[in-house]
């Protein structure tokens, strides 16, 4: 099949500079959204029609395009409605082929549904329709039928009388039609309407008048109908998004706390008896091993968390691979390139960048670590840096196995520390220490016999 898929618009309720459809919903671009379920139905053609901001649109989305169906862009300049936009598409359809149309702000459509479209719409001479049936239609064309029960025609709500809109059939704009007769329909469409556009909803009542009995098929879901034209219009449409992945993962067994506080934007694979607090939001390709436990106010980007690991309340994980029987936090934060071996804790307030720890080292509180080695058993005490900058470039810190580091010590890389050694607190380390000996470096501690504080002068 060819499959369309119309995001041209420029979105002006978003107020935002960006175009609409890179606006995200689950962290990607609803565009993306659309682009991947089209591709689940393997089309032969596939053509995005892009307007305001298209080079920017372009350049976001063009990498998803695949082998079996490659992207053809289109630009639509001036816009003069969704009829116009489809016309522009004309010498890229492939006429032999039926033609789907999307949309590139209903991001959350499912391949299931557009499959049985397109079922029906092979069941009525390759037309037709996804319709639904709202409460509260308003701001939706309408569905006219007649006394057969047969579509004739679609009004849109604002050139519909006080009859039509009392309809609560609803027109979704998702379509499918023979693209040879497509083709003809365009043609004929005028902008003779209060909008003075050329609406892509008239060749179904053009269809119609030329005796064509259109099909009609229903989303399994309400929300997959949802546009997005507003802040408002999309955070609920993430709502229902992340639902959905709840429910997905409460299947699966996961324990969350609170569905409506769950967040992933991106991609989130969980083992058996997982549990997510609330609050949560996993961004990127995040992987939680069997027995992971996950507290409160986490921010977690690809990422993996191996078994049997607990990861408590507000602390950040960022491009961090975490061995098994990890504990980290509370308010940890690791950044891109920490590598944690199995069993290692990560205490509260510590920052841990570009770093290894080995099985079973600690660093409890309060200290940083960025560019360091460190061997397995290795304790960090609290207010331990490893100061791996000078200015000008990034030096490493490497600590054997076995090493005592003591509170509020200053590790000036690059540095070794041996196996086995131990630092006492306070030290500032600027030459290698050797292994299995206590460095100590500190002044000698004095205490003066009548020193007087000094004291504030009276006002």
């Amino acid at each position: 099949m060819n499959i369309v898929i119309l995001a041209a618009g420029k979105g002006t309720r978003m107020r935002s500079a960006l175009p609409k459809v890179l606006h995200p919903v689950g962290g990607l671009p609803m565009l993306m959204h659309v682009i991947q379920t089209a591709q689940t139905l393997k089309p032969k053609k596939l053509i995005i029609v892009i307007g305001h901001g298209a080079e920017q649109v372009k350049a976001v989305c063009e990498d998803l395009a695949s082998a079996d169906s490659a992207i053809a862009w289109v630009v639509q300049d001036p816009p003069l409605g969704t009829g116009h936009a489809l016309q522009q598409t004309v010498p890229y359809l492939e006429p032999g082929l039926p033609t789907l149309v999307l949309y590139g702000d209903v991001p959350l459509m499912s391949g299931v549904t557009l499959a049985r479209l397109a079922q029906t719409a092979a069941a009525h001479q390759g037309m037709a329709v996804l319709t639904a049936r709202l409460d509260s239609p308003t701001g939706y064309g309408r569905i006219l039928r007649n006394a057969k029960g047969q579509i004739i025609s679609v009004v849109e709500e604002k050139d519909a009388d006080a009859a039509t809109r009392a309809i609560d059939e609803i027109n979704t704009g998702t379509l499918m039609a023979p693209t040879s007769d497509l083709i003809g329909w365009l043609a004929r469409l005028d902008n003779k309407n209060v909008q003075q556009e050329f609406y892509l909803t008239d060749i179904i009542g053009i269809a119609a008048a030329e005796g064509r009995v259109i099909g009609t098929a229903a989303p399994d879901h309400l929300f997959e109908i949802l546009g997005v034209n507003s802040q408002s219009q999309r955070a609920e449409v993430e709502r229902h998004y992340q639902r959905q992945l709840a429910a997905s993962a409460m299947a699966q067994g996961v324990a969350l706390a609170d569905p409506a506080r769950f967040d992933v934007r991106g991609h989130l694979q969980c083992g058996p008896e997982v549990s997510i607090d609330v609050g949560c939001i996993f961004e990127g390709r995040v992987v939680l091993e069997a027995n992971v436990s996950i507290g409160p106010h986490c921010l977690i980007r690809n990422a993996r968390i191996g078994a049997g690991s607990r990861i408590e309340a507000f602390s950040s994980i960022e491009d961090a691979d975490i061995g098994a029987q990890a504990v980290i936090g509370p308010y940890a934060r690791l950044r891109p390139g920490t590598v944690l071996d199995e069993g290692v804790h990560v205490g509260n307030f510590v920052e841990i960048k570009n770093s290894r720890l080995g099985p079973h080292s600690k660093a409890n509180h309060l200290s940083y670590l960025g560019d360091a080695s460190i061997g397995a058993r290795v304790n960090i005490g609290a207010g331990t840096i490893t100061c791996n900058y000078d200015g000008a470039d990034k030096h490493r810190t490497v600590i054997e196995d076995d090493v005592f580091i003591g509170s509020d010590s200053q590790l000036v890389a690059p540095v070794t520390v041996g196996r086995g050694a131990t630092l006492g607190a306070g030290t500032t380390l600027t030459q290698d220490a050797p292994p299995d000996q206590l460095t100590v470096s500190r002044t000698r501690q004095l205490s003066i016999a009548r020193w007087k504080r000094p004291k504030k002068k009276a006002h």
